[in-house]
């Protein structure tokens, strides 16, 4: 999880805070880089507060056909929101990949599963949409950092969450994972009870465990050498998991010099192997022009 620090500097003769310079900043670079769309409405005829129902597409100039990734930023489900997704899509548009960066609800105004119908509906937009803005609706592929790779995760495994849109869980063409939680039934245990609730059968309900099975899209986990030892754990036995259950498409890599916030933070620095790694995947599954 990345996150501004409350100083202020002096810019342009006012003082205001690195916060907005670095939006600016970012704002500027996205738009050398690539056409960004910013705050659809991807659950028409509802009205979330904070705009938690919006999303922003930044797809490479010309785009046509181009693949697809619904990113989903980190928080623990209690914060952050789609602006997050800025530095990775600054990564990732001039490697021939569109970003498309949604909000959702946060706890603890709403609990599980509300965070992941939200992620399904914003995924279920994009495919209804994209290709009105140069995206390929037959290559989308789920993404997050953190919490949001959590809600990809469980999109990729249950097919729940996207049946109510009639679409199955083919229609995802991967999912990239960075640095995720996982198994709920462990993670609960240490967060506030407003995001799955006070009962360890809800956290098992809510985890990947119930949905570990043969038949799912392919699956990148990229996490920190700096990670928790428990998230580094969770990481590879769920890898493990999925490969013994039939999905060989599913690997793990274990990325240097980064701990669980600069995956993201630093994501722009010359030393960055998240770009790389992520168009290798996608160039598993299909052609990047």
């Amino acid at each position: 999880m990345w996150e501004y620090r409350s100083v202020e500097t002096v810019f342009t003769n006012r003082t205001i805070p690195v916060s907005a310079v670095c939006a600016v900043l970012l704002f500027a670079a996205l738009s050398a880089i690539a056409d960004v769309t910013r705050n659809l409405d991807y659950i028409p005829g509802t009205e979330y507060s904070d705009s938690r129902d919006h999303l922003d597409i930044h797809m490479p100039l010309g785009a046509k056909d181009t693949p697809v990734l619904v990113y989903f930023h980190g928080g623990a489900l209690m914060f952050g929101d789609k602006h997050f997704g800025d530095p990775v899509a600054q990564r990732l548009v001039p490697l021939g990949l569109a970003v498309v960066s949604a909000n959702y609800r946060l706890s603890p105004g709403v609990k599980h599963p509300s965070h992941a119908q939200d992620a399904a509906a914003a995924v279920a937009w994009t495919m209804q949409h994209i290709s009105e803005y140069g995206g390929d609706p037959s290559r989308i592929y789920v993404a997050g950092h953190s919490a949001g790779a959590y809600l990809a995760a469980l999109l990729a495994v249950d097919a729940t969450y996207l049946a109510r849109y009639e679409i199955g869980s083919d229609a995802i063409a991967g999912a990239v994972l960075i640095s995720p939680f996982l198994y709920v039934e462990e993670t609960a245990k240490d967060r506030p009870k407003d995001v799955w609730g006070p009962e360890p059968d809800d956290w098992l309900a809510a985890s990947v465990t119930p949905h570990i099975a043969a038949g799912k899209p392919p699956m990148l986990l990229l996490y920190a050498d700096g990670d928790e030892a428990w998230r580094k754990d969770q990481n590879i036995r769920f890898t493990e998991a999925m490969r013994q259950s039939g999905n060989a498409d599913t690997s793990a890599i274990e990325l240097p010099n980064r701990d669980h916030s600069s995956l993201i933070s630093e994501i722009n620095d010359s030393d960055d192997q998240i770009g790389e790694q992520i168009l290798e995947f996608i160039g598993k599954t299909t052609s990047i022009d």
